[in-house]
C-alpha cells in the first residue's frame, strides 16, 4: 500500500490570486519578487548566495511552470519545461490569509467563517480581557500588549519581563494571541498553563491562536527564542484528511508545527524540530518509520517566520536554495508508490510593504516514480490537495474538492 507525504513551504506563494485586492494584495507575489531581486543583485547574501535563484529540483517538479500558469511569466532563473511529476496551481478559497485557515483548506476543510482580529490599537488587547487573565491567571500585570515583531518585542520587553515576572503579550496582523516569557525565570511549564488560561477566553472572539513564544539568555543582547514554541488552536469544524487517515487506521505523523494548528487532531506521532533543516530530519525519519498507508504531513515554518514577515528577499532565496539541494534525499527514501506532495498554505512576499501574509495563489507538485510530467491545472479549492492524498492512500473522500489523480 503506498505512502504519502505532504510538505508544506510555509507562506511560499506564487503570485495570482483573483481576490488579493480585497486583501490589499494585489501584486503580491512571493517566488516572483524574490527571484526578481535575486537577478537584480538584491539577493545576494555575502559568502552565502548570489545571483539568479537556482531551484533546479523544484524547478524540474514544475515549479516554473506553475507560476507562469499563476501569474502568466516564468520567473528569473527558472524554466516552464518541468521533467517529471505532476505540477498545477492551488487557489484558496478560505476567508484568511493565515496559517490555520491554509493548512484546514489543504486538510478538506475550507474555514467557514471569519476570524477573529485584535486592533491596530494601543493597547491592542481588550482591558476586560487583559484583566480577566490577570485574575485567573495570578498576574501581577503584562508588558507589551501591542502589534509587534516576535524578536523586537523580546529585546524591547525581555528584561523588564525577567525582572518583573510579567509576560509579554502581543499579537499581529494574524489571528493570534502571543506569549513570550523566559524558559527559566518565568518557566515553561507555567508559560503553557498560562496560554491555556487565556485561550478559554480568547475562543469565543474567534482568535485563533494563543502562542507560547519561549525565550533563553540573559540580556536583551542574548534573548533568544527556543524551539519550544507550542500552539493552543481551534478545532477545525469538521473531519480533516488527518482525521480520516488515523480513522482508517493509519499513523499520521505531524512535523513541526502541524499538530499544533489542527489542535492534535488526527495525529498519532509529533515530531518537532528548531529550523527548517531540523524538519527536513524529521520528515526522513517519519518515513524511515512510516507503514503503508501512513501520511507523513510536514510543515516548514522558517521560510514564514524567519524571512517573510522580515522581508528578507535574500534570505528567503538562500532557505529555498537549502531545501532544494536536499531533495534528491528525499527522493532516495521513497518507495516506487509514496506520493511526495509540495505546497503552500498562503504567501508572503518579502517585498511587500508591511510585515503581514500575502494573499496569493501556492504551487502544487506532485512526485511519486510513476507520475508526469504533466499539468493538473488550476484547482479552484485547496481541499483538491487533501482528495488527493486520499485517494492516493485509499481513503473515504471527504466533503470538499476532488482529487487531482
Amino acid at each position: 500500500m503506498p505512502r504519502a507525504i505532504l510538505c508544506v513551504l510555509d507562506s511560499f506563494g506564487i503570485g495570482g490570486a483573483p481576490d488579493a485586492a480585497d486583501f490589499g494584495d494585489a501584486g503580491a507575489d512571493t517566488l516572483g519578487h524574490i527571484a526578481e531581486a535575486c537577478a537584480g543583485g538584491r539577493g545576494d547574501v555575502p559568502g552565502t548566495r548570489s545571483g539568479l535563484i537556482y531551484l533546479p529540483n523544484l524547478d524540474g517538479l514544475g515549479l516554473g511552470a506553475a507560476a507562469e500558469l499563476s501569474t502568466g511569466s516564468v520567473p528569473p532563473g527558472l524554466s516552464n519545461r518541468p521533467l517529471g511529476g505532476l505540477w498545477g496551481v492551488g487557489r484558496e478559497v478560505s476567508i484568511g490569509k493565515d496559517t490555520p485557515s491554509g493548512h484546514w483548506e489543504i486538510a478538506g476543510v475550507p474555514v467557514p467563517f471569519e476570524w477573529g482580529y485584535f486592533p491596530q490599537t494601543d493597547p491592542a488587547f481588550p482591558l476586560e480581557l487583559l484583566e480577566k487573565i490577570y485574575e485567573e491567571a495570578g498576574l501581577p500585570g503584562s508588558l507589551g500588549n501591542v502589534h509587534a515583531s516576535g524578536t523586537t518585542i523580546i529585546e524591547t520587553h525581555g528584561e523588564e519581563s525577567v525582572a518583573t515576572g510579567k509576560p509579554i503579550f502581543y499579537t499581529s496582523a494574524d489571528s493570534v494571541f502571543q506569549i513570550a516569557a523566559h524558559e527559566q525565570y518565568f518557566g515553561l511549564e507555567r508559560l503553557y498553563t498560562l496560554c491555556e488560561t487565556v485561550f478559554k477566553h480568547t475562543e469565543g472572539l474567534k482568535i485563533g491562536r494563543v502562542i507560547a513564544r519561549p525565550f533563553l539568555g540573559e540580556d536583551a543582547a542574548s534573548f533568544k527564542r527556543t524551539p519550544n514554541r507550542r500552539d493552543f488552536a481551534i478545532e477545525p469544524p469538521e473531519p480533516t484528511l488527518l482525521d480520516r487517515a488515523k480513522g482508517a487506521g493509519r499513523s499520521v505523523f505531524a512535523i513541526g508545527k502541524i499538530s499544533d494548528i489542527f489542535a492534535g487532531r488526527g495525529v498519532t506521532h509529533k515530531l518537532k524540530a528548531a529550523d527548517n533543516m531540523g524538519f527536513f530530519d524529521r520528515t526522513l525519519e517519519a518515513m524511515e518509520m512510516a507503514r503503508d498507508g501512513d501520511l507523513i504531513f510536514s510543515n516548514f515554518v522558517e521560510f514564514d517566520t524567519e524571512y517573510g514577515h522580515r522581508r528578507d528577499s535574500g534570505g528567503y532565496a538562500n532557505a529555498l536554495e537549502a531545501f532544494d539541494r536536499r531533495l534528491p534525499e528525499l527522493f532516495a527514501a521513497m518507495r516506487p508508490d509514496d506520493l511526495l506532495i509540495l505546497t503552500a498554505d498562503h504567501g508572503n512576499d518579502p517585498t511587500w510593504r508591511g510585515t503581514d501574509h500575502t494573499r496569493e495563489q501556492v504551487p502544487i507538485l506532485l512526485y511519486s516514480r510513476g507520475l508526469g510530467p504533466g499539468s493538473i491545472g488550476l484547482r479552484p479549492v485547496l481541499s483538491d490537495i487533501g482528495e488527493t492524498v486520499a485517494t492516493w492512500l485509499g481513503l473515504p473522500p471527504g466533503a470538499h474538492g476532488t482529487s487531482a489523480l
